[in-house]
């Protein structure tokens, strides 16, 4: 009975999505973009790794990852609107952080496509015979040279429907997954088994673990490159908007997660998550690995087109998109056969944490020019500090 209520659900919330009213309102689909890569890998593997790491704890910790992740993102709303009403404004010191921040986002993409990708294969593999590390890698390889002979020949604008669809079928399966485990939780706590699990780890390894896991909740940049769809105020609005839905969300899920499930239940690893809905539901591990599938090549594509977008623009064209997208690939590849999903995971946060570091130092300058700002301006540069120290520490879950 549970598998047909989780259906009836995310079938339900599919159609809710494509409600014309709601699909085609501005506000929506200018915080779709956010939302969904705000909440697409990181909900995939951040359940479990801070259900492992930190036990009874994990709630506040996501809650303290979205603070600072919806801080970061004032820094970003900050420089949209000082964008949009003062170009003029901005002195060389601050163009020049623009320029060596949009290089640092170049090379958060590069990773976070390696990033999505081995998530993809991981998932890929994971209920058939062949779930083997080797396998998986072979799979991201595959899937990689799929998408450098897309951006080499017919480019990812075929795509961008595709990409679409893909995000509509990820929310709908969320919501069915926290259908099925809202209904486990109540369940579990009626027979008076909900339990508090001590934390895995403490001290400077808790902090450091913390910081490598910036990008699972990263994806609200993507409201400041919106500019040619959206007004500043509409950007700044959406992106608000997918931050405190995308941490309502995930405080619901880690919430359910943390005091249902018995310590012990399954071995820390990128598609743990598929263990432990099987605990829930039977369905769910087939409609996640549907999810990750499709949610983990749109997000890639997005990226590489980001990417070799930026690099071109950065380089005046001297690098074509074409080149940009080969040297995404080529990186792509060592990252997946030189490193794990997890170590991954702590470097595209550390290469995301740089950029949004640079972008609040501009937010700290540009507020210190304001009359009153001085505050603002206090703030901004300790969230660039802390941006940094992240890109410096930040350690991965198997670390």
């Amino acid at each position: 009975m549970l598998n047909a209520f989780i259906v009836l659900v995310t079938v339900g919330a599919g159609a809710l999505l494509l409600y014309p009213k709601l699909a085609q309102a501005r506000l929506w689909r200018a915080a779709i973009t956010p939302l969904a890569s705000i909440i697409g890998s990181g909900f995939l593997v951040l359940g479990p790794i801070l259900d492992s790491s930190y036990g009874k704890y994990a709630p506040l910790v996501m809650l303290v990852l979205c603070l600072m992740a919806y801080c970061f993102g004032a820094a970003i709303r900050f420089n949209i609107a000082r964008r949009a009403d003062e170009v003029s404004a901005r002195n060389t010191t601050e163009n020049a952080l623009e320029t060596l921040a949009s290089w640092a986002l170049a090379f958060s993409y590069v990773i976070s496509v390696a990033y999505y990708l081995n998530l993809l294969g991981s998932f890929a593999v994971s209920m058939t015979p062949l779930n083997t590390p080797v396998d998986a890698k072979l799979v991201t390889s595959g899937v990689f040279a799929v998408i450098l002979m897309i951006g080499w020949t017919k480019g990812f604008h075929a795509l961008e429907r595709v990409e679409q669809i893909s995000v509509g079928v990820k929310l709908a399966i969320i919501a069915g997954l926290l259908f099925g485990l809202g209904w486990y939780f109540v369940n579990t706590a009626v027979a008076g088994d909900l339990i508090a699990k001590p934390a895995q780890v403490g001290g400077i390894h808790a902090l450091t673990l913390f910081a490598g896991l910036l990008v699972t909740v990263q994806g609200f940049e993507t409201s400041r490159y919106l500019g040619a769809d959206y007004s500043a105020p509409e950007r700044i609005r959406s992106m608000k908007l997918a931050q405190w839905l995308s941490t309502a969300i995930y405080m619901i899920y880690i919430l359910l997660l943390t005091y249902a499930m018995e310590p012990g239940t399954i071995q820390l690893s990128e598609t743990a998550i598929i263990d432990l809905m099987a605990v829930v539901a039977p369905i769910l591990p087939l409609l996640l690995i549907a999810a990750a599938i499709s949610a983990q090549f749109s997000a890639a594509v997005a990226d590489t087109g980001g990417s070799g977008g930026l690099i071109a623009e950065l380089t005046g064209g001297r690098v074509t998109t074409r080149v940009g997208y080969a040297v995404l690939v080529a990186i792509g590849l060592v990252l997946t056969w030189a490193a794990s999903v997890f170590e991954i995971i702590s470097y595209a946060s550390r290469a995301f944490a740089l950029y949004y570091a640079i972008q609040s130092a501009i937010a700290a300058i540009g507020a210190w020019q304001n009359a009153g700002g001085r505050p603002k301006a206090v703030g901004f540069a300790a969230l660039a500090v802390l941006g940094i120290a992240i890109a410096i520490f930040g350690v991965s879950a198997e670390g």
